[in-house]
């Protein structure tokens, strides 16, 4: 009827190398070398994102605190209306 999905093109001139999953190890060196690397990653980065994100928020809650601000009435504007 047809080629099934894992046949469909041949593909020539590839080549892959694997290794055998009983010869890989599942966490080698994660204490030794995984965690200082994401140390040193987050504090090569950390300059990078916090000041942006410290301003975004600074912009946000001063734009929340003066929409606060505005929505409230001025009583000066109603002394004449008694």
């Amino acid at each position: 009827m047809g080629k099934h999905f894992g046949n469909l093109a041949r593909v020539r001139h590839v080549i892959s190398y694997s290794l055998s999953p009983f010869e890989q190890q599942a966490f080698p060196n994660v204490l030794s070398h995984g965690v200082p690397n994401l140390a040193r990653r987050f504090a090569s980065q950390v300059l990078k994102v916090v000041p942006p994100l410290a301003l975004g928020y600074l912009i946000y809650s001063w734009g929340n605190q003066e929409f606060e601000r505005l929505k409230r009435k001025n009583p000066a504007d109603y002394e004449c209306d008694r």
